[in-house]
C-alpha cells in the first residue's frame, strides 16, 4: 500500500492517491485531475474509486472530471444529498481495494455530512494504519463548525463527539491524512506539518486539550476567521457536480485595443504580477492579486465577482495558464482573456496607466516624526493585528474593504499595510475602484517594519 499526497498551495488543500496492488482511490480530488492520472500510470495501477469526505466549501472538487476520465465510481456521504451519480456511504460501510480495507466513520461537525475513511492494509495486519480525516481533524487543529451559522452550536457539539468518541479512539499509531494544511480557512491555527498520528495529536493538538465538552465548544467558536465569499458558492457547485474543465473557455490573447474593448463591456481586470510591479504601473481599475506571493485562489474566490468575464495582466503566458487553473479551482468559470505582451504592450499603445507610491519603513518613520497626517490602514486579520501594529493604525481586513471603505477619509493620504505587501496592494486596488486617489503602500509590510526595528516579522504575506 502506498499513499501519495498532492498539495494545492493556493488553497492549502491536500488530496491523496491511495494505491493498492492493481487499483487505486483518489481522496478529495482537486478540480484539475491530470496529476492523479499520471501518477497512477507511473505506479501501474488503475483509478477505480473516488472518495469524498464531505461537501467541500473552499474549492471546487474534481470528482466529476476524474470519474469521466477514468471510469472510477464516486463514493460520498449518504447525508450529503449530492445530485450526481454516486455510491452513498454511511457508518459501518466497508470498501475493499485489492488488499486494502476502508471502513467508513460518520464524523459530522465541520459539515453535517462528514465521513472519515479508516484504512487497514490487510497484507500486513488486521489493525488500521491510517485515516483520511477530511476537515474534521487537522494537524494541530480541528475543523470549523460555523460554516452553517444557524446550526453552528449543534455542529460544534457533533464535532466534539466525532473527535473524542470516534477518531481519538483509534490506535495511537494510526496516521492522520487531513484535507488541508496550514493556511486554510477551514480551521483556525493548523500546524505546518501535513501529516501526524492520532497519538501525537492527542498530546499536542491545542484544540483537543480541554477537559469538558463545554470548554471545547467555547474555545472552538471563539476567534474563528471570516469565511470567504466563495465558500457557499463552491459548496453548491460541488453538490450539483462541477462543469468539467474541457467545457470551459480557454484563455484568449488580446491586443491592447481588444483588451480595452472588453473592459468597456464590464469585464474585470486582474493583475497577477508582483504587487511592486502593479504599484509601479497598472491599468486603472484593475485588481491587484499577486500570483507569486499570496494564497491566490483563496483571495480570488473571496473578492472577485464570479459572474463576470476576467481579463488577466501577467508577465508571461505560463503565468496566465497557472492562474487560470487556480481561478477555476474556486469556481470562476467565465471567459478569460489576457493582455498579449503584458503591460509593455499596453504602455506602448498609449493607454492610461495608474501608479502609487511605495514607502519604505525609514520613510514612514520620518513622516511620522515630522507629524504628517497619514491614515494608516492595516489590512491584516484581527489575529495578526494583535501580534504587533504601527501605533495609530486602524485595522480593517483586506476583504472587508469592499464593504467598509466608506468609513475611510478622502482628505488624507491612506497608507495600506499588511504582512509583506500583496494584501495592501489588493486593498488599494479596491479603494481605487471606489474613487480613492491619495493612496500608498508600505513596502514589505509589517515584515520590513519589524526588521527595521529589529523585531520578529509579524507574518509572511
Amino acid at each position: 500500500m502506498l499513499i501519495q499526497s498532492f498539495y494545492a498551495d493556493a488553497l492549502a488543500h491536500i488530496s491523496y492517491l491511495l494505491i493498492g496492488s492493481n487499483n487505486a482511490a483518489v481522496i478529495d480530488p482537486k478540480r484539475d485531475v491530470d496529476d492523479y492520472i499520471q501518477e497512477a500510470k507511473k505506479q501501474g495501477v488503475k483509478i477505480t474509486h473516488i472518495l469524498i469526505t464531505h461537501s467541500h466549501a473552499d474549492f471546487v472538487s474534481g470528482h466529476i472530471e476524474l470519474a469521466k476520465k477514468t471510469g472510477a465510481k464516486i463514493y460520498a456521504p449518504e447525508k450529503s444529498g449530492f445530485e450526481f451519480d454516486h455510491i452513498p456511504l454511511k457508518e459501518g460501510d466497508t470498501i475493499n481495494i485489492d488488499h486494502i480495507k476502508i471502513d467508513v466513520l460518520e464524523v459530522p461537525g465541520h459539515t453535517p455530512d462528514h465521513v472519515a475513511y479508516v484504512i487497514t492494509d490487510l497484507s500486513r495486519g488486521e489493525l488500521p494504519v491510517a485515516v483520511f480525516t477530511g476537515d474534521t481533524l487537522f494537524v494541530g487543529d480541528v475543523g470549523r463548525p460555523d460554516l452553517f451559522p444557524d446550526i453552528k452550536d449543534q455542529l460544534a457539539e457533533n464535532l466534539y463527539h466525532s473527535l473524542f468518541d470516534k477518531l481519538l479512539k483509534l490506535p495511537d499509531f494510526v496516521e492522520i491524512y487531513p484535507a488541508h494544511g496550514a493556511g486554510t480557512l477551514c480551521g483556525k491555527a493548523l500546524a505546518a506539518k501535513r501529516t501526524s498520528t492520532i497519538g501525537y495529536e492527542k498530546l499536542y493538538n491545542k484544540a483537543l486539550q480541554f477537559s469538558s465538552k463545554e470548554e471545547f465548544i467555547k474555545n472552538l467558536l471563539d476567534g474563528m476567521p471570516e469565511a470567504p465569499d466563495h465558500f457557499r458558492r463552491s459548496s453548491m457547485i460541488n453538490a450539483k457536480g462541477p462543469i468539467t474543465t474541457d467545457k470551459l473557455p480557454k484563455p484568449v490573447p488580446m491586443t491592447p485595443d481588444e483588451f480595452e474593448k472588453h473592459i468597456n463591456n464590464r469585464a474585470i481586470v486582474v493583475d497577477i504580477r508582483s504587487y511592486i510591479a502593479w504599484t509601479g504601473g497598472h491599468i486603472p481599475g484593475s485588481y491587484s492579486l499577486d500570483y507569486t506571493c499570496m494564497p491566490f485562489s483563496t483571495f480570488a474566490g473571496w473578492i472577485l465577482p464570479p459572474d463576470k468575464n476576467v481579463l488577466i495582466v501577467a508577465d508571461n503566458e505560463k503565468d496566465v495558464e497557472i492562474a487560470t487553473i487556480k481561478l477555476r479551482r474556486v469556481g470562476i468559470d467565465y471567459e478569460i482573456g489576457y493582455l498579449d505582451g503584458g503591460m509593455n504592450a499596453w504602455a506602448k499603445s498609449g493607454k492610461p496607466v495608474k501608479s502609487y507610491k511605495l514607502i519604505s519603513p525609514q520613510q514612514l518613520e520620518e513622516q511620522l516624526k515630522e507629524g504628517k497626517d497619514l491614515f494608516i490602514l492595516d489590512v491584516r486579520s484581527p489575529q495578526e493585528y494583535e501580534t504587533g501594529k504601527i501605533e495609530g493604525s486602524v485595522n480593517i481586513p483586506a476583504p472587508a474593504i469592499r464593504q467598509k471603505y466608506n468609513i475611510l477619509p478622502k482628505n488624507k493620504e491612506i497608507l495600506a499595510v499588511c504582512g509583506l505587501g500583496p494584501r495592501a496592494a489588493m486593498s488599494v486596488s479596491i479603494l481605487e475602484q471606489k474613487g480613492y486617489e491619495n493612496l500608498s503602500i508600505l513596502s514589505g509590510g509589517m515584515t520590513s517594519w519589524n526588521q527595521y526595528h529589529n523585531k520578529q516579522p509579524a507574518c509572511s504575506m
